[in-house]
């Protein structure tokens, strides 16, 4: 039976910054900007593709190396609030640089996303550590999917709003030039319209929700002594071997997620000649289908497991692979099958991609928001901050290789599915290791400290 939220306050401004800062998501790293760089700051598509891919490797490769030791100094010190709003403007300040990045400065342009990229994953860091603060092992499922649905819901709305006052529209607002000749500043803004989002909608999140005051005098002690913690954290993990179980079936579907949302958008426009405004449209579409796939499946979460939900949606995203490969050449192919008779005038290569896109959206947000409430689910209470760096460190120990593998394979077939397939094997193989995990022993963990989090949320509501 589903537990009530009672603390529905603070659920609310823990989700206020899944909503603030998914447009980044969405329009920095798949939708616009991502897109942007390929076709018109990098000399050609191919090694566009390529060199995007290089940034999102490097990017992976920084958060693994941190988040695990900023999650043991946090830990310690009770610096979580304090390293997440540092990692937020991080992000909104070099999203600012990345407006003033002009047509054919690569390196400026992904020196200044790489920053702002690992702000972003370090932020959801430290926000995912609150998970296990704010919920129970029987509503954990739904509250992170709420969080989820009410991200992409942000990201819904910011990406309309680009849509509407600066890609689509003839004369964008406040002045911004449009086109070539105005070196295509309209697209640009679209950057300040993420960090003006980000830096006003995680207000909430800083001013109501609750952690302990951090030990400044400490501080410097506390820097010694994390490196020990985290040493001592990584032979405890030996311990909790369902979390090892999971975070290595993790670290190989993450990856396969990772590259879709850094190259959905590249790929439709390189392989299937996506306009601008339909991949925009994409986006719009895909934010629709993520959270309502997200709220609902977080019911199931609850009903079914962690475990069996992220199952289902690893299906649901192989099969939306295989559409997104086989959709440049279904057309033909079916033709051929039928001895030349017509197919129906519907069934298009775009449309197929759609299918595949709809697909996508429904099954990625659904995907972490269950990834998420199963590592809680495992995650010791005293241990919050350093076992969800390590859920970090899963999630981009080897998140290099998705993208680099899209970008060598991309490069030595000269297409980019070629590159799309390696996504479809990380997937499977993600799913196989799932097999390993017992979730009902991190559900009787789980219990273990509900007890205590019950007592202090019945105080922190009356």
């Amino acid at each position: 039976m589903a537990r009530k939220i009672k603390n529905r306050g603070e659920v609310l401004a823990w989700s206020m910054y899944d909503f603030a800062n998914q447009p980044f998501t969405n329009i920095v790293v798949t939708f616009i900007y991502g897109t942007f760089f390929t076709t018109v700051i990098a000399s050609d598509e191919i090694s566009g593709t390529q060199q995007w891919s290089h940034a999102v490797s490097i990017t992976a490769v920084v958060v693994a190396l941190l988040s695990p030791v900023m999650g043991a100094l946090a830990d310690r010190g009770g610096y979580r609030k304090s390293f997440m709003f540092g990692f937020t403007w991080l992000t909104i300040i070099a999203t600012t640089v990345l407006y003033f990045v002009m047509p054919g400065e690569v390196f400026r342009a992904l020196l200044w996303f790489v920053i702002a990229n690992v702000g972003f994953e370090m932020g959801s860091v430290f926000c995912n550590a609150y998970l296990p603060d704010i919920s129970h092992s029987k509503n954990i499922g739904r509250i992170s999917g709420y969080g989820w649905s009410l991200g992409y819901v942000g990201g819904l709305i910011a990406l309309a709003l680009a849509m509407v006052f600066l890609v689509q529209t003839d004369t964008p607002v406040f002045g911004f030039g449009k086109g070539e000749d105005a070196a295509y500043e309209n697209i640009r803004a679209t950057n300040l319209l993420v960090a003006i989002w980000f830096a006003l909608f995680s207000i909430p999140t800083f001013l109501f929700l609750k952690d302990r005051k951090p030990d400044k005098k400490a501080l410097m002690n506390n820097v010694k002594h994390t490196l020990k913690d985290f040493r001592q954290t990584a032979k405890e993990m030996r311990s909790y071997p369902q979390i090892l179980n999971f975070l290595l079936a993790r670290l190989f579907y993450n990856d396969g997620l990772v590259t879709i949302f850094a190259f959905g958008g590249i790929y439709a426009a390189g392989t299937l000649d996506f306009t601008f405004d339909e991949i925009m449209m994409m986006g719009v579409i895909l934010n629709i289908t993520a959270g309502i796939g997200s709220f609902l499946m977080g019911f199931l979460d609850d009903w079914v497991g962690g475990k069996t939900t992220i199952k289902v949606t690893l299906i649901g995203l192989m099969l939306a692979v295989v559409l997104a490969i086989v959709a440049p050449t279904a057309v033909p192919w079916l033709q051929y099958v039928l001895g030349g008779s017509a197919v129906p005038e519907s069934l298009t290569a775009k449309n197929i991609f759609w299918g595949a896109a709809i697909l996508i959206g429904v099954f990625s947000g659904s995907n972490q928001a269950s990834s998420r409430s199963l590592m809680a689910r495992f995650t010791p209470e005293e241990k919050k901050n350093e076992f969800f760096g390590f859920f970090a460190f899963s999630g981009k120990a080897t998140a290099f290789a998705g993208p680099l593998l899209f970008g060598v394979l991309t490069g030595l077939f000269d297409s980019q599915r070629a590159g799309i397939l390696v996504v479809f094997f990380f997937f499977f193989i993600g799913f196989i290791l799932l097999h390993r995990v017992n979730e009902d022993h991190g559900i009787e963990q789980g219990e273990s400290h509900d007890v205590n989090q019950e007592v202090e949320i019945d105080k922190s509501s009356t």
